[in-house]
Protein backbone atom coordinates (compact mmCIF):
# COMPACT_ATOMS: atom_id res chain seq x y z
CA UNK A 1 0.00 0.00 0.00
CA UNK A 2 1.48 3.36 -1.03
CA UNK A 3 1.94 6.35 1.26
CA UNK A 4 -0.66 8.44 -0.59
CA UNK A 5 -3.23 5.69 -0.29
CA UNK A 6 -2.53 5.24 3.43
CA UNK A 7 -2.81 8.99 3.95
CA UNK A 8 -6.12 9.07 2.18
CA UNK A 9 -7.51 6.19 4.22
CA UNK A 10 -6.26 7.83 7.42
CA UNK A 11 -7.88 11.13 6.38
CA UNK A 12 -11.19 9.44 5.68
CA UNK A 13 -11.15 7.69 9.06
CA UNK A 14 -10.32 10.90 10.91
CA UNK A 15 -13.00 12.79 8.98
CA UNK A 16 -15.61 10.15 9.81
CA UNK A 17 -14.71 10.17 13.51
CA UNK A 18 -14.70 13.95 13.58
CA UNK A 19 -18.13 14.11 12.03
CA UNK A 20 -19.48 11.47 14.39
CA UNK A 21 -18.15 13.06 17.57
CA UNK A 22 -18.16 16.73 16.68
CA UNK A 23 -21.45 16.51 14.80
CA UNK A 24 -23.20 15.16 17.91
CA UNK A 25 -21.62 17.88 20.03
CA UNK A 26 -22.72 20.52 17.53
CA UNK A 27 -26.29 19.25 17.54
CA UNK A 28 -26.37 19.46 21.32
CA UNK A 29 -24.68 22.86 21.26
CA UNK A 30 -27.23 24.15 18.73
CA UNK A 31 -30.21 22.86 20.74
CA UNK A 32 -28.85 24.34 24.00
CA UNK A 33 -28.21 27.79 22.54
CA UNK A 34 -30.49 30.56 23.79
CA UNK A 35 -33.21 30.50 21.15
CA UNK A 36 -34.27 34.05 22.09
CA UNK A 37 -31.39 35.22 19.91
CA UNK A 38 -32.92 33.57 16.83
CA UNK A 39 -35.16 35.23 14.29
CA UNK A 40 -37.85 33.51 12.25
CA UNK A 41 -38.89 34.92 8.87
CA UNK A 42 -42.46 36.01 8.37
CA UNK A 43 -43.33 37.09 4.83
CA UNK A 44 -39.99 38.89 4.82
CA UNK A 45 -36.73 37.95 6.51
CA UNK A 46 -35.22 40.03 9.28
CA UNK A 47 -31.97 41.62 8.19
CA UNK A 48 -28.83 42.52 10.09
CA UNK A 49 -25.26 43.59 9.46
CA UNK A 50 -22.31 41.20 9.33
CA UNK A 51 -20.74 43.02 12.30
CA UNK A 52 -23.85 42.60 14.46
CA UNK A 53 -23.89 38.87 13.74
CA UNK A 54 -20.19 38.36 14.39
CA UNK A 55 -18.88 38.21 10.82
CA UNK A 56 -15.90 40.18 9.48
CA UNK A 57 -17.44 42.63 6.97
CA UNK A 58 -14.16 43.27 5.15
CA UNK A 59 -13.64 39.63 4.22
CA UNK A 60 -17.30 39.22 3.32
CA UNK A 61 -17.41 42.36 1.17
CA UNK A 62 -14.29 41.25 -0.66
CA UNK A 63 -15.94 37.93 -1.45
CA UNK A 64 -19.11 39.64 -2.71
CA UNK A 65 -17.03 41.82 -5.03
CA UNK A 66 -15.38 38.69 -6.40
CA UNK A 67 -18.82 37.25 -7.13
CA UNK A 68 -19.89 40.42 -8.92
CA UNK A 69 -16.73 40.31 -11.04
CA UNK A 70 -17.61 36.72 -12.08
CA UNK A 71 -14.44 35.32 -10.54
CA UNK A 72 -16.38 32.14 -9.79
CA UNK A 73 -18.58 32.13 -12.87
CA UNK A 74 -22.14 33.40 -13.21
CA UNK A 75 -23.69 33.60 -9.75
CA UNK A 76 -27.23 34.99 -9.79
CA UNK A 77 -28.02 35.27 -6.10
CA UNK A 78 -26.04 34.87 -2.89
CA UNK A 79 -27.67 34.91 0.54
CA UNK A 80 -25.92 34.48 3.88
CA UNK A 81 -28.00 34.05 7.04
CA UNK A 82 -26.83 33.91 10.63
CA UNK A 83 -29.09 33.51 13.65
CA UNK A 84 -32.05 33.57 11.29
CA UNK A 85 -31.20 37.03 9.95
CA UNK A 86 -29.98 37.90 6.47
CA UNK A 87 -26.57 39.56 6.54
CA UNK A 88 -25.86 39.37 2.78
CA UNK A 89 -28.48 39.41 0.04
CA UNK A 90 -26.72 39.99 -3.28
CA UNK A 91 -28.66 39.49 -6.50
CA UNK A 92 -26.78 39.93 -9.77
CA UNK A 93 -28.98 40.62 -12.78
CA UNK A 94 -28.12 38.90 -16.05
CA UNK A 95 -29.68 38.72 -19.50
CA UNK A 96 -30.00 35.00 -20.03
CA UNK A 97 -31.81 35.41 -23.32
CA UNK A 98 -28.70 37.08 -24.73
CA UNK A 99 -26.41 34.56 -23.04
CA UNK A 100 -28.34 31.61 -24.46
CA UNK A 101 -28.29 33.15 -27.94
CA UNK A 102 -24.49 33.08 -27.90
CA UNK A 103 -24.17 29.40 -26.99
CA UNK A 104 -22.84 27.37 -29.90
CA UNK A 105 -24.68 24.16 -30.86
CA UNK A 106 -21.77 21.97 -29.75
CA UNK A 107 -21.88 23.58 -26.29
CA UNK A 108 -25.63 23.17 -25.81
CA UNK A 109 -26.49 21.35 -22.58
CA UNK A 110 -29.54 19.11 -22.56
CA UNK A 111 -30.43 17.28 -25.75
CA UNK A 112 -34.15 17.18 -25.06
CA UNK A 113 -36.08 17.43 -28.30
CA UNK A 114 -39.53 16.65 -26.95
CA UNK A 115 -40.08 19.22 -24.21
CA UNK A 116 -38.22 22.55 -24.08
CA UNK A 117 -38.57 22.76 -20.30
CA UNK A 118 -35.83 20.11 -20.12
CA UNK A 119 -33.57 22.03 -22.50
CA UNK A 120 -31.22 23.83 -20.17
CA UNK A 121 -30.24 26.56 -22.62
CA UNK A 122 -33.86 27.72 -23.04
CA UNK A 123 -33.98 31.08 -21.24
CA UNK A 124 -37.77 30.93 -20.95
CA UNK A 125 -37.40 28.13 -18.42
CA UNK A 126 -33.81 28.39 -17.18
CA UNK A 127 -32.56 29.52 -14.85
CA UNK A 128 -35.65 31.57 -13.93
CA UNK A 129 -39.12 30.29 -14.66
CA UNK A 130 -40.86 32.55 -17.20
CA UNK A 131 -39.26 35.75 -15.94
CA UNK A 132 -40.24 35.21 -12.30
CA UNK A 133 -37.92 35.03 -9.30
CA UNK A 134 -38.40 31.26 -9.14
CA UNK A 135 -34.98 29.78 -9.86
CA UNK A 136 -34.23 26.30 -11.12
CA UNK A 137 -32.78 24.24 -8.26
CA UNK A 138 -31.80 21.18 -10.27
CA UNK A 139 -30.55 18.46 -7.90
CA UNK A 140 -31.21 20.52 -4.80
CA UNK A 141 -34.69 19.14 -5.54
CA UNK A 142 -33.46 15.75 -4.31
CA UNK A 143 -32.82 17.11 -0.81
CA UNK A 144 -36.29 18.68 -0.67
CA UNK A 145 -37.78 15.37 -1.81
CA UNK A 146 -35.91 13.68 1.04
CA UNK A 147 -37.56 15.99 3.58
CA UNK A 148 -40.99 15.30 2.07
CA UNK A 149 -40.36 11.57 2.28
CA UNK A 150 -39.23 11.93 5.89
CA UNK A 151 -42.51 13.67 6.72
CA UNK A 152 -44.38 10.75 5.15
CA UNK A 153 -42.40 8.33 7.33
CA UNK A 154 -43.10 10.46 10.42
CA UNK A 155 -46.82 10.31 9.61
CA UNK A 156 -46.77 6.52 9.35
CA UNK A 157 -47.45 6.31 5.61
CA UNK A 158 -44.13 4.52 5.07
CA UNK A 159 -42.77 1.95 7.51
CA UNK A 160 -39.24 3.35 7.42
CA UNK A 161 -36.11 3.46 5.32
CA UNK A 162 -35.67 -0.31 5.50
CA UNK A 163 -38.99 -0.89 3.73
CA UNK A 164 -38.55 -2.69 0.40
CA UNK A 165 -38.96 -0.67 -2.78
CA UNK A 166 -40.64 -3.26 -5.04
CA UNK A 167 -44.16 -3.18 -3.51
CA UNK A 168 -44.56 0.45 -4.53
CA UNK A 169 -44.17 -0.47 -8.21
CA UNK A 170 -46.33 -3.58 -8.51
CA UNK A 171 -48.45 -1.91 -11.20
CA UNK A 172 -45.47 -1.79 -13.57
CA UNK A 173 -44.21 -4.57 -15.81
CA UNK A 174 -40.45 -5.08 -15.61
CA UNK A 175 -37.95 -7.85 -14.90
CA UNK A 176 -38.58 -8.87 -11.30
CA UNK A 177 -36.49 -12.03 -11.39
CA UNK A 178 -33.28 -10.50 -10.05
CA UNK A 179 -33.10 -11.12 -6.30
CA UNK A 180 -30.97 -8.00 -5.92
CA UNK A 181 -33.88 -5.85 -7.04
CA UNK A 182 -36.20 -7.56 -4.57
CA UNK A 183 -33.81 -6.77 -1.71
CA UNK A 184 -33.54 -3.06 -2.55
CA UNK A 185 -34.75 -0.76 0.23
CA UNK A 186 -35.76 2.87 0.40
CA UNK A 187 -32.50 3.55 2.22
CA UNK A 188 -30.59 2.18 -0.77
CA UNK A 189 -32.31 4.77 -2.96
CA UNK A 190 -31.79 7.60 -0.48
CA UNK A 191 -28.05 6.93 -0.24
CA UNK A 192 -27.47 6.40 -3.97
CA UNK A 193 -26.57 2.76 -3.38
CA UNK A 194 -29.43 1.23 -5.36
CA UNK A 195 -27.32 -1.09 -7.49
CA UNK A 196 -29.36 -0.07 -10.56
CA UNK A 197 -27.27 0.40 -13.69
CA UNK A 198 -27.09 4.07 -14.68
CA UNK A 199 -24.92 5.49 -17.44
CA UNK A 200 -23.19 8.61 -16.10
CA UNK A 201 -20.11 8.72 -18.33
CA UNK A 202 -19.90 11.64 -20.72
CA UNK A 203 -22.06 14.61 -19.89
CA UNK A 204 -25.47 16.15 -20.55
CA UNK A 205 -24.53 16.56 -24.21
CA UNK A 206 -24.33 12.80 -24.64
CA UNK A 207 -27.55 11.08 -25.79
CA UNK A 208 -26.34 7.84 -24.18
CA UNK A 209 -26.28 9.49 -20.76
CA UNK A 210 -29.09 7.87 -18.77
CA UNK A 211 -30.38 11.20 -17.45
CA UNK A 212 -30.58 12.65 -20.97
CA UNK A 213 -32.44 9.53 -22.09
CA UNK A 214 -34.79 9.88 -19.13
CA UNK A 215 -35.64 13.49 -19.95
CA UNK A 216 -36.52 12.43 -23.50
CA UNK A 217 -38.73 9.52 -22.37
CA UNK A 218 -42.53 9.37 -22.35
CA UNK A 219 -42.71 7.25 -19.20
CA UNK A 220 -39.97 8.07 -16.72
CA UNK A 221 -40.88 5.49 -14.09
CA UNK A 222 -41.03 2.68 -16.63
CA UNK A 223 -37.68 3.62 -18.16
CA UNK A 224 -35.98 3.59 -14.75
CA UNK A 225 -37.51 0.25 -13.79
CA UNK A 226 -36.36 -1.19 -17.13
CA UNK A 227 -32.74 -0.54 -16.18
CA UNK A 228 -31.06 -3.77 -15.07
CA UNK A 229 -29.43 -4.33 -11.73
CA UNK A 230 -25.65 -3.96 -11.83
CA UNK A 231 -24.60 -4.46 -8.20
CA UNK A 232 -25.87 -5.60 -4.84
CA UNK A 233 -27.91 -2.78 -3.24
CA UNK A 234 -26.38 -0.97 -0.30
CA UNK A 235 -22.78 -1.74 -1.24
CA UNK A 236 -21.61 0.84 -3.75
CA UNK A 237 -22.29 4.56 -4.23
CA UNK A 238 -23.24 5.60 -7.74
CA UNK A 239 -25.03 8.87 -8.36
CA UNK A 240 -28.29 8.02 -10.08
CA UNK A 241 -30.91 10.63 -10.97
CA UNK A 242 -33.44 7.89 -11.58
CA UNK A 243 -33.60 6.69 -7.98
CA UNK A 244 -34.66 10.18 -6.86
CA UNK A 245 -37.57 9.94 -9.30
CA UNK A 246 -38.51 6.62 -7.70
CA UNK A 247 -38.48 8.26 -4.26
CA UNK A 248 -40.97 10.87 -5.45
CA UNK A 249 -43.24 8.13 -6.78
CA UNK A 250 -43.00 6.25 -3.47
CA UNK A 251 -44.29 9.34 -1.66
CA UNK A 252 -47.27 9.44 -4.02
CA UNK A 253 -48.05 5.74 -3.67
CA UNK A 254 -47.72 5.87 0.11
CA UNK A 255 -49.67 9.06 0.80
CA UNK A 256 -52.14 9.18 -2.08
CA UNK A 257 -50.90 12.67 -2.96
CA UNK A 258 -48.57 13.58 -5.78
CA UNK A 259 -45.24 14.77 -4.40
CA UNK A 260 -45.77 18.45 -5.19
CA UNK A 261 -49.14 18.54 -3.42
CA UNK A 262 -47.81 16.56 -0.46
CA UNK A 263 -44.84 18.91 -0.12
CA UNK A 264 -47.04 21.97 -0.53
CA UNK A 265 -49.34 20.93 2.31
CA UNK A 266 -46.84 19.41 4.72
CA UNK A 267 -43.58 21.26 4.01
CA UNK A 268 -44.00 24.46 2.02
CA UNK A 269 -47.09 25.89 3.72
CA UNK A 270 -45.83 25.33 7.28
CA UNK A 271 -42.59 27.24 6.61
CA UNK A 272 -44.14 30.07 4.62
CA UNK A 273 -43.34 29.10 1.02
CA UNK A 274 -46.25 30.40 -1.01
CA UNK A 275 -44.89 30.27 -4.55
CA UNK A 276 -43.08 27.47 -6.35
CA UNK A 277 -43.01 25.62 -9.66
CA UNK A 278 -42.33 21.92 -10.06
CA UNK A 279 -41.84 20.27 -13.44
CA UNK A 280 -44.26 17.48 -14.32
CA UNK A 281 -43.02 14.58 -16.45
CA UNK A 282 -44.86 13.29 -19.52
CA UNK A 283 -46.29 10.41 -17.47
CA UNK A 284 -47.83 12.83 -14.97
CA UNK A 285 -45.28 12.41 -12.18
CA UNK A 286 -43.23 15.09 -10.45
CA UNK A 287 -39.63 15.55 -11.54
CA UNK A 288 -38.20 14.80 -8.11
CA UNK A 289 -34.63 14.55 -9.38
CA UNK A 290 -34.29 18.18 -10.44
CA UNK A 291 -37.53 19.92 -11.38
CA UNK A 292 -38.21 22.25 -8.45
CA UNK A 293 -38.06 26.04 -8.68
CA UNK A 294 -38.00 28.29 -5.61
CA UNK A 295 -36.92 31.83 -4.91
CA UNK A 296 -33.56 32.11 -3.16
CA UNK A 297 -35.27 33.43 -0.03
CA UNK A 298 -37.62 30.46 0.10
CA UNK A 299 -34.81 27.99 -0.47
CA UNK A 300 -33.21 29.57 2.59
CA UNK A 301 -36.36 28.65 4.55
CA UNK A 302 -35.67 25.00 3.77
CA UNK A 303 -32.15 25.45 5.10
CA UNK A 304 -33.38 27.15 8.27
CA UNK A 305 -35.85 24.33 8.90
CA UNK A 306 -32.99 21.82 8.73
CA UNK A 307 -30.75 24.02 10.89
CA UNK A 308 -33.49 24.12 13.54
CA UNK A 309 -33.72 20.32 13.54
CA UNK A 310 -37.07 20.14 11.75
CA UNK A 311 -39.01 22.71 13.77
CA UNK A 312 -40.48 25.96 12.46
CA UNK A 313 -41.13 28.36 15.31
CA UNK A 314 -43.11 26.19 17.74
CA UNK A 315 -44.33 23.65 15.17
CA UNK A 316 -42.70 20.34 14.33
CA UNK A 317 -42.56 19.95 10.52
CA UNK A 318 -40.24 16.96 10.23
CA UNK A 319 -38.79 14.89 13.04
CA UNK A 320 -35.42 15.70 14.53
CA UNK A 321 -34.43 12.08 14.00
CA UNK A 322 -35.06 12.42 10.25
CA UNK A 323 -32.91 15.56 10.08
CA UNK A 324 -30.15 13.76 11.98
CA UNK A 325 -30.35 10.60 9.86
CA UNK A 326 -30.51 12.57 6.62
CA UNK A 327 -27.33 14.47 7.36
CA UNK A 328 -25.23 11.56 8.64
CA UNK A 329 -22.48 10.03 6.50
CA UNK A 330 -24.17 6.83 5.39
CA UNK A 331 -21.61 6.91 2.57
CA UNK A 332 -18.28 7.80 4.19
CA UNK A 333 -16.48 8.58 0.94
CA UNK A 334 -18.46 8.95 -2.27
CA UNK A 335 -15.25 8.74 -4.40
CA UNK A 336 -12.81 6.35 -2.66
CA UNK A 337 -10.46 6.36 -5.66
CA UNK A 338 -10.08 10.14 -5.55
CA UNK A 339 -7.37 11.26 -3.12
CA UNK A 340 -8.55 14.86 -3.29
CA UNK A 341 -12.20 14.42 -2.35
CA UNK A 342 -13.62 12.51 0.59
CA UNK A 343 -17.09 14.07 0.62
CA UNK A 344 -19.78 11.86 2.10
CA UNK A 345 -23.46 11.36 1.38
CA UNK A 346 -26.57 11.08 3.54
CA UNK A 347 -30.21 10.80 2.55
CA UNK A 348 -30.00 12.88 -0.65
CA UNK A 349 -27.76 15.38 1.18
CA UNK A 350 -24.03 15.92 0.62
CA UNK A 351 -21.53 16.05 3.47
CA UNK A 352 -18.56 18.14 2.27
CA UNK A 353 -15.18 17.92 3.94
CA UNK A 354 -14.94 20.31 6.90
CA UNK A 355 -11.99 22.67 7.28
CA UNK A 356 -12.37 22.84 11.05
CA UNK A 357 -14.67 21.27 13.64
CA UNK A 358 -16.79 24.43 13.49
CA UNK A 359 -17.34 24.15 9.74
CA UNK A 360 -18.93 20.69 9.61
CA UNK A 361 -21.75 21.21 7.11
CA UNK A 362 -24.42 19.49 5.10
CA UNK A 363 -25.38 20.65 1.64
CA UNK A 364 -27.79 20.30 -1.24
CA UNK A 365 -25.98 20.59 -4.58
CA UNK A 366 -27.53 21.29 -7.98
CA UNK A 367 -26.35 21.51 -11.58
CA UNK A 368 -25.34 24.95 -12.78
CA UNK A 369 -24.48 26.41 -9.38
CA UNK A 370 -27.37 25.73 -7.00
CA UNK A 371 -26.15 25.37 -3.43
CA UNK A 372 -27.88 25.21 -0.06
CA UNK A 373 -25.39 24.75 2.78
CA UNK A 374 -26.06 24.61 6.51
CA UNK A 375 -23.26 24.94 9.10
CA UNK A 376 -24.89 24.17 12.46
CA UNK A 377 -22.02 25.16 14.80
CA UNK A 378 -21.87 28.63 13.25
CA UNK A 379 -25.66 28.95 12.88
CA UNK A 380 -25.29 29.68 9.18
CA UNK A 381 -27.50 29.10 6.16
CA UNK A 382 -25.91 29.75 2.77
CA UNK A 383 -27.73 29.96 -0.56
CA UNK A 384 -26.21 30.26 -4.02
CA UNK A 385 -28.19 30.35 -7.24
CA UNK A 386 -26.19 30.39 -10.45
CA UNK A 387 -26.37 29.28 -14.04
CA UNK A 388 -23.00 28.55 -15.52
CA UNK A 389 -23.04 25.16 -17.16
CA UNK A 390 -19.50 25.02 -18.53
CA UNK A 391 -17.35 25.84 -15.47
CA UNK A 392 -16.70 24.59 -11.94
CA UNK A 393 -20.03 25.91 -10.67
CA UNK A 394 -19.38 24.64 -7.14
CA UNK A 395 -16.44 27.00 -6.73
CA UNK A 396 -18.21 29.97 -5.06
CA UNK A 397 -19.79 27.94 -2.27
CA UNK A 398 -16.58 26.02 -1.73
CA UNK A 399 -14.50 29.18 -1.56
CA UNK A 400 -16.86 30.79 0.94
CA UNK A 401 -17.05 27.71 3.14
CA UNK A 402 -13.36 26.79 3.12
CA UNK A 403 -11.51 30.07 2.62
CA UNK A 404 -13.66 32.90 3.97
CA UNK A 405 -15.91 31.69 6.79
CA UNK A 406 -13.32 29.83 8.91
CA UNK A 407 -11.53 33.16 9.54
CA UNK A 408 -14.43 35.59 9.15
CA UNK A 409 -17.00 34.23 11.60
CA UNK A 410 -16.75 34.79 15.33
CA UNK A 411 -17.59 31.62 17.25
Amino acid sequence: MGILQMNRIFAVAICALTLLNVGCAQSQKSSEKNTASYSWPEEQWDTSSPEAEGIDPVMLNRFVEQLKSDKYGRVNHFILIRNGRIVVDEKIKRDYTAIAANVSPEETIGLNTRNPIFGYEDAYYHPYYKGSDLHSLQSVTKSVTSIALGIAIDAGHIQGVNAPVSPYFEAYEFDKSDSRRASMTIKDLLTMQSGIEWQTEGDYQDPLNSTVALENADNWIQLILNHPMEREPGKFFEYNDGVSVLLGKIVREATGQRLDKWAEEHLFDPIGIESYYWKITPDGEVDSMGGLYLSAHDLARVGLLMLRNGKWKDKRVVSQSWVRQSTERHVIDRAPDDDESNAGYGYQWWLPNPVTADTVAFSAFGFGGQRLTVIPALDLVIVFNGWDLHVDYGAPERALRTEVLPDAVRR
